[in-house]
């Protein structure tokens, strides 16, 4: 009998499609399709499945939950700009129920002031900031912590 997989949903806001050439001297050189690559690796080897959404769309990031709605248990997101005032993002979040790990490549309390407010973070359960992508696997070791696999009690 085959072992259940753990899902979770990870979500990249607006612009992050563009993660390895926009600034590089602040969000790094790793592209979003080597993050999702190294991100896949690493849920695979410890029985996750990912359903990962990008969009410059907050609408369409509330529709990817709402689409996973009930089938899920965790989720990982980098709001990119919706940080700062996502709210239909930051209630489709909380209606989701599972732990959220919050992601930001860049460590967003040491730039811009506008930008050390984030909405999410009230509902998430932890975040990781300033360490490039290297943040996504975290946030997927810390879902892996929170979350008792199929075999756990």
């Amino acid at each position: 009998m085959a072992t259940r997989q753990r899902r979770a949903l990870v979500l990249h806001g607006p612009n992050l499609n563009l993660t390895g050439r926009r600034e590089p001297h602040i969000y790094g050189t790793t592209t979003l399709a080597e993050i999702d690559a190294a991100l896949q690796a690493r849920a695979a080897s410890r029985g996750w499945t990912l359903a990962i959404c990008q969009s410059n769309h907050e609408g369409v990031l509330v529709d990817f939950l709402h689409e996973h709605f009930g089938a899920c248990e965790g989720i990982i997101i980098n709001p990119g700009a919706l940080t700062h005032y996502g709210l239909a993002l930051r209630d489709a979040l909380a209606a989701m129920a599972v732990p959220v790990i919050e992601v930001h490549l860049s460590n967003i309390h040491a730039r811009e002031p506008w930008r050390r407010r984030s909405v999410i973070a009230e509902l998430a359960r932890g975040q990781i900031i300033g360490l490039g992508w290297y943040g996504y696997l975290l946030a997927l070791d810390a879902l892996d912590h929170l979350v008792p696999g199929p075999d756990e009690p």
